[in-house]
């Protein structure tokens, strides 16, 4: 039609400009530290330095040197030994009380998820019990239960406490599994809870934990430092991070900061080079959860 009118109807939209994805990698520099400060601190004995149990009584308090590149602190131990002796402690605990937690908290949300409906609210129950108490409490109480500390005895500690909250993931992903085909066809051709649990379903919710696996590390290596700067934590002759900062306020008093600072800036490294790889895998699964 000619004229001054104009034909009207559905119009094409103009093409959407593409979009770039946004790709997040790996946090390559906390992974870099934290593989660093583990493979030195597995293999310190190769490295120059001292003993960090010998007391050096004509070098208290020396300041950091050719000598001793870290200083001493004020009973005359070389830091720089104690720093990575200390590190292979802290490290060993966080680990092996992530190993407990893990292990508990699978069994405990397994059981709940594909047991009876009774067993379930019971095992929950006892869990918000757990969550509703003071952690570093139950902490001290059970270190006391179990006699004179050590790193063992307060990783496992650490790990009858921290294993609430995978437990809880566990229980949701066995309740949603169990319904599933694959399950029910294993089920009826004999397989056991164990099996099960073993070859089908921690396979698929293992993606899920693996970010507070790692939190769990970080949270027992934070919590054996805070014990031990209250002064509840491991005995004075074992080294730790967390008993190296507890002289904090005797190597303020007397002048030397670097007997505190390089505990300081390690333990810092690498519990922030672990929240950043906690962070990255909870986006990873949270991905993987968008894709099903």
């Amino acid at each position: 039609m000619s004229g001054p009118f104009e034909r009207v109807g559905v119009r094409p939209l103009p093409p959407a400009p593409p979009q770039p994805r946004q790709r997040r990698g790996w946090p390559v520099c906390s992974a870099v530290i934290l593989a660093a400060v583990v493979l030195v601190c597995l293999g310190s004995g190769l490295l120059p330095g001292g003993d960090p149990a010998y007391m050096d009584l004509q070098n208290c308090g020396v300041p950091p040197s050719a000598r001793f590149w870290f200083g001493t602190d004020a009973m005359g131990r070389d830091v720089f030994a104690m720093i990575w002796a200390g590190g292979r402690v802290s490290l060993f605990i966080g680990a092996a009380s992530a190993a407990a937690s893990t292990a508990i908290g699978v069994a405990v949300g397994a059981a709940a998820g594909w047991a009876p409906g009774w067993v379930d609210g019971l095992l929950m129950r006892l869990t918000e019990i757990l969550l509703s108490v003071p952690s570093l409490l139950l902490v001290v109480l059970l270190q006391a239960a179990l006699g004179r500390p050590g790193p063992l005895s307060l990783a496992l500690a650490l790990g009858a406490v921290g294993w609430t909250g995978i437990a809880k993931v566990v229980r949701t992903e066995v309740r949603q599994m169990r319904r599933c085909g694959y399950i029910q066809a294993a089920k009826s051709m004999g397989g056991g809870f164990f099996y099960l649990l073993r070859r089908h379903m921690a396979p698929n919710f293992f993606p899920s934990i693996l970010f507070m696996i790692v939190m769990n590390v970080r949270n027992a290596i934070a919590a054996e430092a805070t014990l031990s700067f209250m002064g509840l934590g491991l005995p004075p002759e074992t080294v730790t991070w967390g008993a190296m900062l507890s002289l904090a306020e005797k190597a303020a008093l007397g002048g030397a900061w670097w007997a505190v600072l390089a505990p300081g800036i390690f333990l810092a490294a690498v519990l922030l080079s672990m929240t950043s790889l906690g962070e990255r895998l909870r986006g990873r699964a949270g991905q993987g959860e968008g894709n099903l």
